[in-house]
């Protein structure tokens, strides 16, 4: 019996490695599997392959141990590497916190090594970062994506797609699968919290790759909903691994898989739904229905107790109040507690202050429930802008969705009190950077990251989003830096939308001293061009590391366009560069930014470049134009408008206060329409 026992065994470790050999796996629940982990990524005691939990902006891997050979090698007859047929199949879901609210997603990847480690999360799901993929990334990845992604032409919010070597998709299509019965299309939600299934099919022979989605109680549909013809064998390498990547971000979201399989030169195995693990729920456990029949009896007898309890949760609801409005459903993100942004900032203590300015006061708090850094801009009660800017800001920062804008994470609202949660910015404005003197500075190669990062983000609120906002208020300080120094452009508390196509509305002049627009003051109408003369401001102000209007002696004023306008007609521009950079710096970088800086700044608005061509013209794939001989500086239309030239720009009442930045740094001078 024993040798019997031991013959069997030997018999089942050849299957098992023979299996391993063919390329084939299946597993039915995790909970035995010896997959590599990384990150985030863990096996639940129920044998759940959780790729994500409810860290804030971090990924997770899973991948088979064993490198599977993708390629057939040559022969006399195929004197190159064929790639090998391969099918997979898994279950999944996206569970969330929040109904039809969630995360980024998950993808199926192959890919030449586990290490990932120099990938990012958020929109880059872990697989790459923010070069955005090469032909040496050699990456396969099915995506399955519930966060649109305009940097990477993502068609919607809950999609699939292929992607090679690359974040942009080869193909992608809304989900849903196409019925077998009349073909019709049926879409579906990927964070439903709802298990589905995929296969991923590739055809070595035909080059053709297959991507079906369905329901786990549909069986697998006869058309696929992702079909493309490629050659994998262009970009695969020989071992190869697959498994599962994610990533967390801003909401709290967890990416499960239930079960795997996998095949080479055949169909996976498939799938029993009857072995694999079940999800967590969601929500609090059903009431008992005892507790039904009992509670009526017991009242009468609970009577004294609840006036008391009724009379605590008064005072406490007192305390704690908050406002609700009907404009909130439509347009509020994330609505935070008012008691967990008050326990944040320790009862907005002074200790806790980042700074004040004329929107209200900023506090650095971290939130009880995750532990999350953020900053908290509590609106004074005395704000002269007051509901209707903390609504243009809720609108229109709340719904933007990009990685150089400083992004809200909710808000709160409690009596006459306005609050907005914001990402906490480890590294501050910009402006401590280029003016504090004593403190830390930024080289070349960081300024340059810098300029291209707001120049990316201007491009998307003047032409990407759904609609055209323009931000008003471009400057150094309004720039913070995370803490791996990325740029973020913030304070969108004068921003203005309007639609594509419509026309902006005369308004109020409101900004910066040093940043207005000649023709903002002729017209009080804020367009995107207003922004870009801002942003040619900002350019210089980096490149030379000095404000846009200093004193100077004798009471003079330097005007920083005119003064490297100045050195640009003495064939001198380097001369205006930040003596802080002690001469490294990229002499074809530099002058490219001082003359964009000088032609965003141009007195003409229909002369400057749109954000597209300002990026065109930092990523160098097209040249800056020469600035026209007729460029007026700014001492010139001043001395015009002395003697008598008032058709470029009209006198303009107005009135100035002084406010002060949020970071505290520094003050400046915000123009109001003296009307």
């Amino acid at each position: 019996m024993l040798s019997l026992f031991l013959l069997l065994l030997l018999s089942l470790g050849g299957e098992m490695a023979s299996s391993a050999d063919d390329g084939q796996f299946t597993y039915q629940g995790f909970a035995a599997a010896n997959l590599t982990l990384d990150g985030l990524a863990t096996v639940l005691p129920n044998g759940l392959l959780a790729l994500t939990n409810f860290t804030y902006q971090t990924k997770g891997h899973a991948f088979h141990p064993v490198p599977l050979r993708f390629l057939n090698k040559p022969t006399s007859t195929n004197t190159t590497a064929v790639a090998r047929s391969f099918s997979t199949s898994f279950v999944f879901a996206v569970v969330s916190r929040y109904d039809g609210l969630s995360d980024q997603g998950l993808a199926f990847v192959v890919t030449p090594t586990m290490n990932l480690s120099t990938a990012n999360a958020g929109q880059y799901l872990g697989l790459l970062n923010a070069t955005n993929g090469t032909a040496s990334n050699r990456i396969l990845a099915v995506e399955l994506d519930t966060i649109m992604n305009p940097e990477f032409s993502d068609i919607n919010s809950n999609h699939v797609g292929i992607n090679v070597n690359s974040l942009m998709s080869r193909q992608a299509k809304p989900a849903g699968y196409y019925g077998d019965d009349d073909g019709a299309f049926r879409g579906l939600m990927l964070n439903s919290r709802k298990l589905m299934q995929v296969w991923v099919d590739y055809d070595g022979q035909g080059r053709q790759l297959n991507v079906t989605l369905a329901p786990i109680q549909v069986p697998k549909p006869r058309k696929p909903l992702l079909s493309e013809v490629i050659d994998l064998s262009t970009f695969m390498e020989d071992p190869m691994y697959v498994g599962f990547s994610s990533s967390s971000g801003v909401v709290f979201t967890h990416h499960y898989v239930l079960g795997w399989s996998f095949s080479l030169d055949g169909p996976s195995p498939p799938l029993h739904f009857s072995k694999l693990p079940t999800l967590p729920r969601v929500g609090p456990k059903p009431r008992s229905k005892l507790l039904d029949v009992v509670l009526p009896l017991a009242t009468a007898l609970l009577v004294a107790a609840v006036l008391v309890v009724v009379f605590f949760f008064v005072w406490r609801r007192h305390r704690y109040a908050e406002v609700r409005e009907d404009w909130e459903d439509e347009f509020g993100p994330h609505r935070f507690a008012y008691k967990d942004l008050f326990c944040a900032t320790d009862g907005f203590k002074d200790k806790n202050l980042l700074g004040a300015g004329g929107f209200g006061k900023v506090y650095k708090g971290v939130l009880p429930a995750s532990s999350l850094e953020v900053a908290v801009k509590r609106v004074s009660h005395g704000s002269r802008q007051g509901v209707r800017e903390f609504v243009a800001e809720l609108v229109s920062i709340g719904r933007l969705r990009h990685r150089n804008l400083a992004q809200l994470l909710g808000y709160c609202r409690r009596k006459s009190e306005l609050l907005l949660v914001y990402d906490y910015m480890e590294n501050g404005s910009l402006d401590k950077y280029l003016y504090n003197k004593n403190g830390p500075s930024l080289n070349w190669q960081e300024r340059y990251w810098v300029i291209k990062g707001i120049a990316s983000s201007l491009l998307y609120l003047h032409e990407d989003w759904e609609q055209i906002v323009i931000h008003r208020d471009i400057k150094a300080s309004n720039v913070l830096l995370d803490s791996q120094m990325n740029a973020r452009l913030g304070d969108f508390g004068l921003a203005r939308l309007y639609d594509h196509g419509m026309d902006g509305q005369t308004t109020h002049v409101v900004g910066t001293m040093g940043y207005l627009a000649p023709e903002l003051l002729r017209t009080g109408k804020a367009t995107p061009a207003t922004d870009i003369f801002a942003f040619g401001v900002f350019l210089l102000e980096v490149v030379c590391g000095r404000r846009p209007v200093e004193s100077e002696k004798h009471g003079n004023k330097m005007v920083l366009i005119d003064w490297v306008l100045e050195h640009h007609r003495n064939g001198s521009i380097l001369d205006t560069v930040d003596p802080g950079l002690m001469g490294k710096f990229d002499i074809q970088e530099v002058t490219i930014v001082l003359k964009l800086g000088l032609l965003c700044a141009h007195p003409s608005p229909n002369t400057r470049p749109s954000a597209r061509k300002v990026m065109q013209y930092l990523d160098r794939s097209r040249s800056v134009p020469n600035l026209s001989p007729t460029y007026i500086s700014y001492s010139t239309l001043a001395l015009m408008q002395n003697e008598g030239f008032d058709s470029y720009i009209m006198p303009c009442p107005l009135f100035a206060k002084s406010v002060h930045t949020v970071s505290g740094d520094s003050s400046v001078t915000v123009l109001l329409d003296g009307r």
